[in-house]
């Protein structure tokens, strides 16, 4: 391995046409050519292919990179090719003749890039092949397909476990965009890595705009949606084949261009309708969880979960889809309480010990899903990253707040009636049962048990049960009561609700959820000159069809928008459009070029301001607190511990660090010496001015893991808020 220092950015432009690295790429690629162990969690869109295609480019030798899906390997082999780079695959699709081929190309040492599926790696005669090349990195991606723990585990990951023992002096490579801790640390344990550097970017996509509303006729607002923006291409995310194939059926019946996917399908039409999204010949792919891994598509301008989704990675990783190019994309999410009934009753069918873990992401889902907080602060605070503002301007509740109202005798019913049943009964109900105590239902189970005759019955019937619901939920959120997924989702009451009913303490609700009238407001896109954007899109899908790959293996809508704002004339001008390297220049220049002077010579430039797109700037922090923020402060103020609080609330300590910050960051006083002394301060707020950033790994690791997460975060919202 060389030591030597490599002059990336001249790679960069060349080969990749950028003119400078994201967050994080040029350290990971720096440790990959010393030699190190590498693990790197970039979220979707952060740009994690070249972390290993780079390297493969800056010095001789073979990257090897494992890859679990067939769509990706082409489609990323066919990017390189397109700028020049000698790529190659290796796995089933290939006809007869041709993987002899590319094996004698590699044996010939004509590929500094080879993809391969783990099944094919792990064949004893690719293994000893594999010790004959000159392999320089081993590069694992979707790495969480490792991990038991992850949302997506492939029993196929398990073996390249042996990759180590195999080939112990090649240093190797994990990357993947979903990941909490426990996953990365499963990760680095399942392949061995030895001492790596471990890089974490922030989960947060800027560019993204998160609403979710409730279902009120669900195809009619899909179909709204995407009539809506007739020029967009998007993936609608449904739970089940049937639903999936309906749903296209029925979009198409209404002249949208839609097609199904799901693993049920015939292998050749499931290819065939994922070709046609990915050349713009569909603009919407109804979709079980089955698509997506891998896509590269990278202007889906939008995702829709027309069913909720079983748990926030796979959400956050289906709606990552979105956006890669960065331009602003839009994630929507329809949520019905009646789609947690049915999630609910399929995991009846799991063993008790999956069951629990897919109860409590269930209900984890369930809490985004009805937060009235800023919904990018509820992503980031599950990946335990820190949003350090109140508000984001890039989601519903952020653009449109749910007012509140007093809530205290709401749940004092509520949380009255859970205590009345108990001591009645000696057991616990579900929120069902409950509800039906509250609404004076008359059913066989509450005559049976003797519930009409408790103080509590019947005394909640100017509510409805949907209402209740909401009611109950919010509860739960706030720590006032708990379910217990090991018996059946009973309801208990908490410390907290105890506390709160013996003192009568006010609680604030938040009112439900609405269907906006109104479509909220949505970030702007690079500014340029729409009729020239459009003539270029025809361009490049004319070339793009000549070649038989996807439109954005040519340019990217980002490259085309640039074209259509600066219009270049020059081959010069022309190479300082993003996306345009030496062999993308000399293949597409002067076809790009002419068509910009052609429609320079009938229509006048447009002057365009000088910015271009940045995300929306979170608004300065304010002193608004989300209700299960200000429930924290309110046990904190009362003289409880962190760990008590997080006891009661049924959080990990953590998320409560996370609670006080906000609290610090809102004005409110939290004393950071009842957790460190000056020195160790000073020592903390050094390692924060050495790694700024919101990512708090770095910081950790620099301080040798001595700190738990939570308190680096207090101590940087303390020190912040001295400013």
């Amino acid at each position: 391995m060389t030591s030597e220092p490599v002059a990336l950015s001249p790679l960069l432009k060349q080969h990749f046409g950028f003119s400078s690295f994201r967050p994080l790429q040029e350290e990971i690629i720096r440790d990959a050519l010393a030699g190190k162990d590498v693990f790197a969690l970039l979220p979707t869109g952060g740009g994690k292919s070249l972390c290993f295609q780079l390297p493969a480019l800056a010095r001789p030798g073979l990257t090897v990179v494992v890859s679990p899906l067939i769509a990706l390997m082409k489609d990323q082999v066919d990017a390189l090719q397109a700028s020049g780079i000698a790529a190659t695959f290796l796995n089933s699709s290939l006809p007869p003749g041709e993987g002899g081929r590319r094996l004698r190309g590699l044996h010939n040492g004509e590929f500094p890039l080879l993809y391969v599926a783990p099944e094919r790696l792990m064949l004893s005669g690719f293994l000893e092949d594999l010790q004959r090349w000159k392999v320089n990195l081993l590069a694992v991606d979707e790495a969480h397909c490792i991990s038991e723990w992850g949302h997506d585990f492939r029993p196929e990951y398990r073996q390249l476990s042996t990759l180590r023992g195999l080939l112990p002096q090649v240093p190797m490579m994990a990357l993947t965009a979903t990941a909490t801790e426990r996953v990365r640390t499963d990760i680095v344990r399942q392949l061995h890595l030895r001492d790596p550097a471990c890089y974490v970017a922030s989960f947060n996509r800027p560019n993204l705009n998160y609403s979710v509303q409730p279902k009120s006729g669900s195809y009619e607002q899909t179909l709204e949606f995407i009539r809506s923006r007739p020029r967009e291409s998007g993936i609608v995310y449904c739970q089940s084949r049937k639903g999936a194939e309906s749903l296209a059926a029925r979009l198409v019946a209404d002249n949208i261009k839609a097609a199904p996917y799901h693993a049920g399908m015939d292998g050749a039409d499931r290819g065939r309708n994922q070709e046609k999204f990915l050349r713009d010949e569909v603009s919407v792919i109804c979709a079980t969880i089955a698509f997506g891994m891998g896509i590269n598509k990278p202007n889906v301008r939008f995702v829709i979960h027309y069913d909720l989704p079983k748990n926030i990675e796979g959400y956050y990783q289906e709606t990552g889809r979105a956006g890669r190019d960065g331009l602003p994309s839009e994630c929507l999410l329809l949520f019905s309480p009646g789609d947690v009934v049915k999630q609910r009753q399929f995991l009846t069918e799991k063993p008790p010990a999956e069951r629990r873990i897919a109860e409590e992401q269930l209900a984890q889902m369930v809490h985004y899903a009805e937060d009235a907080g800023c919904r990018r602060a509820s992503l980031l605070d599950y990946f335990g990253e820190d949003f350090p503002h109140d508000t984001c301007g890039a989601c519903d509740n952020c653009l449109q707040p749910r007012s509140t109202y007093d809530g205290t005798l709401a749940a004092q019913k509520f949380l009255s009636c859970i205590y009345r049943i108990r001591e009645r009964s000696r057991f616990g109900v579900g929120m069902g049962h409950l509800i039906e105590v509250l609404t004076g239902a008359d059913t066989e189970k509450i005559r049976k048990f003797g519930h009409t005759e408790l103080s509590t019955y019947g005394i909640g019937k100017e509510t409805s049960r949907a209402e209740w619901g909401a009611i109950g939920r919010e509860l739960i959120r706030l720590g006032y009561a708990r379910q217990d997924a090991d018996r059946y989702n009973v309801l208990e009451i908490t410390d907290a609700g105890r506390q709160l009913l013996r003192e009568r303490k006010p609680v604030q609700l938040t009112r439900p959820m609405k269907t906006p009238e109104a479509k909220m407001p949505r970030a702007g896109a690079i500014a340029c000159d729409e009729a020239l954007f459009d003539q270029l899109r025809a361009l490049r899908k004319s070339l793009a069809d000549e070649r038989g790959v996807p439109p954005y293996i040519i340019f990217s809508d980002v490259s085309l928008r640039q074209m259509a704002r600066h219009y270049p004339q020059t081959d010069a001008e022309f190479r300082r459009i993003s996306g345009v390297g030496d062999a993308k220049l000399r293949e597409f220049g002067s076809l790009f070029l002419t068509e910009i002077a052609g429609y320079l010579s009938s229509n006048p430039r447009q002057i365009f301001a000088e910015e271009s797109f940045s995300a929306p700037a979170p608004p300065s922090r304010g002193s608004k607190l989300t209700g299960t923020v200000l429930a924290t402060w309110q046990l904190w103020e009362q003289g409880h511990s962190v760990e008590e609080i997080a006891r009661q609330r049924d959080v990990v300590t953590t998320t409560i660090f996370g609670h006080l910050a906000a609290c610090v960051g809102a004005g409110k006083n939290v004393d950071v010496r009842k957790f460190v002394t000056e020195e160790q301060e000073a020592e903390i707020a050094a390692a924060l001015e050495a790694h700024p950033g919101p990512a708090m790994t770095p910081v950790h690791q620099a301080l040798g893991g001595r700190y738990e997460f939570g308190i680096l975060r207090l101590v940087l919202a303390a020190r912040e808020s001295r400013k």
